[in-house]
């Protein structure tokens, strides 16, 4: 799939508001329109918004005429608060577009520091596909044949650049001929599992169904799921993790019925130098649940709280697969281990 393109002037995306019913790409050029490719949810998932980041600013360095390295950084870190403002708790972006922008500040001549800035976006997008791969090798083994594997939200090849999070062990568990099922929520408000996640295991012939967010406790009930995989949009040194809203709830069901719960995510996720109680939590329109579609079904008056992330704490996770590897509790002193 190709959700994700660098064509030498500007970024290919596909539109993921408008998936599955229609493929349509979209390109960005400047700073502006990645921004609002960001906020309004073209692109969406932790990995994939990094690199889309990432690009943002090696495109804006293109643009840039300063006469001075002092005037050109002066506006390249503009650029990097103004798209760090996009998604404020999602922490690949962060890294991402840090790793371009300290990558630049190594070079005392323009010329220099826009070449390496289109180098370390591109650089980027090969590092995502690799750790997405080694995710899933590492995952696999957690997997048995005939397992029943429930996932949230979407943590797939279209939350990334390429086999996913959450999803590349499943993949790797297929393609080595293990019969593995999945069961996805549907992911409310913007239905990022029902539209997304089973349009992709679909196309990859992965057995799959989708139930309502509300129905997670039922079927634990019923014995019907045997594991829990969901990805990441921060994980602190403490090993708090936060995801897609509703991600807490699952985990707390997970322990009640003593299933494992895993999470899975790229060490570009982690933020090591944060408490987890002074993580942003996104708020986001509250027109994304005011409506369905475009027919309102809260009545006009009635106040909203959206909130699109949650924070899931240590003791509900059994363990974190990273590209380097699997970490277990306590998290606190394997997280340090896996950084140093």
């Amino acid at each position: 799939m190709r959700h994700i393109e660098w064509t030498g002037e500007f970024l290919k995306i596909i539109d993921q508001r408008k998936l599955p019913g229609k493929v349509d790409y979209v390109c960005l050029e400047n700073l502006e329109e990645f921004y609002k490719a960001i906020v309004e949810m073209k692109v969406r998932g932790a990995p994939l918004i990094g690199v889309v980041g990432a690009f943002a600013i090696a495109l804006l360095a293109q643009k840039i005429k300063a006469d001075s390295r002092e005037e050109f950084l002066k506006k390249i870190e503009d650029g990097v608060n103004y798209i760090l403002g996009s998604r404020p708790t999602a922490y690949n972006l962060q890294y991402c577009v840090n790793f371009v922008y300290n990558g630049i500040r190594e070079y005392e001549h323009i010329e220099d520091m826009k070449r390496v800035a289109i180098e370390k976006a591109q650089e980027l997008i090969k590092v995502e596909m690799e750790n997405s791969r080694r995710i899933g090798e590492y995952g696999e083994k957690l997997l048995n044949d005939g397992d029943r594997i429930l996932t949230h939200c979407n943590a797939g090849e279209l939350a990334t650049i390429a086999y996913g999070t959450a999803l590349a062990p499943i993949r790797i568990a297929y393609e080595k001929g293990k019969c593995v099922y999945v069961i996805v929520t549907e992911t409310r408000p913007a239905q990022q599992g029902a539209r997304l996640t089973a349009w992709e295991l679909l196309k990859e012939k992965i057995p799959v169904t989708v139930i309502a967010d509300t129905a997670v406790g039922h079927i634990m009930s019923k014995g019907m799921i045997d594991k829990i995989i969901v990805g990441a949009d921060r994980i602190t040194r403490e090993g708090y993790v936060f995801n897609k809203i509703g991600t807490y709830q699952i985990a707390i069901l997970a322990k009640e019925h003593n299933l494992p719960f895993y999470v899975a995510a790229p060490t570009s996720t982690f933020d090591t130098n944060i408490d987890h109680d002074k993580v942003v939590i996104e708020e986001r329109d509250a027109n994304e649940i005011v409506f369905a579609g475009r027919k309102r079904i809260v009545a006009k008056g009635v106040k909203v709280y959206n909130p699109v992330f949650d924070k899931t704490p240590p003791n509900l996770i059994r363990a974190i697969i990273t590209e380097k590897g699997i970490i277990y509790p306590p998290f606190e002193k394997s997280i340090s281990k896996l950084f140093s």
